[in-house]
């Protein structure tokens, strides 16, 4: 089992979105089944779940305080990749979420605000020597702004080279319980994810071998 965690104290910088199409295209690349777990009061992942007519990817209730043991059981279940949805906020809970990943991934929008606010998720990655790296989301492209913020975060550890960039395409595939990819199969947007989503197990694979030699690496 490989938990990949989404993580943003700041609200909007688009977590259930990328937990959403990142979940579908794992399991469509990959074969093997993907769980989804939605640790977010607001529920926005598990109610497109709720809407969504295909039977994959499956999605679990999980309690917070017994979140270890229970990916545990999804693993021993056939599970292989868990994708977790977190809340805009820093709490215990989100530190106890951050402690069973395997890579924490953190969206940032390209804005002054959320570059300021991104110091406390990291920090949680940090004291908890979790492998880490940063996704611009929402970004204009073109936009020189977009340029500064994976500079600005580059300073602080990896990031993913595809960026993501605001489309109403993704929003309004989430309404109907879809994904960009399955609406725009062969449009810019599936592609961005297929991108991401290659980045994503790169990293994957390069905490997995340094585990093996007995290594911790962050960032």
């Amino acid at each position: 089992m490989q938990a990949i965690v989404l993580a943003s104290q700041k609200g909007g910088s688009g977590k259930t979105t990328l937990a959403a199409h990142l979940a579908v295209a794992a399991e469509a690349a990959g074969g093997s089944p993907v769980v989804m777990l939605d640790t977010d009061p607001q529920a926005t992942l598990t109610k497109w779940w709720q809407q969504r007519e295909a039977d994959s990817p499956q999605m679990a209730e999980v309690p917070i305080t017994n979140l270890g043991a229970k990916l545990g059981e999804l693993a021993d279940a056939g599970f292989r990749t868990a994708i977790i949805d977190t809340p805009p906020a820093i709490t215990s809970s989100i530190r106890a979420v951050i402690g069973v990943a395997d890579l924490v991934l953190l969206p940032v929008r390209p804005s002054p605000a959320d570059l300021w606010a991104v110091g406390g998720t990291l920090d949680l990655c940090k004291q908890q020597g979790k492998r880490y790296a940063f996704v611009v989301t929402q970004a204009t492209r073109g936009a020189l702004i977009t340029v500064q913020a994976v500079a600005a975060l580059s300073e602080h550890g990896t990031v993913s080279d595809a960026i993501i960039h605001g489309r109403v395409a993704y929003a309004g595939a989430l309404t109907s319980g879809r994904v960009i990819q399955e609406v725009e199969p062969n449009g810019t947007g599936a592609g961005e994810i297929a991108r991401l989503l290659a980045f994503l197990q790169k990293r994957m694979q390069g905490s997995m071998e340094a585990r093996k030699k007995g290594f911790v690496h962050v960032g």
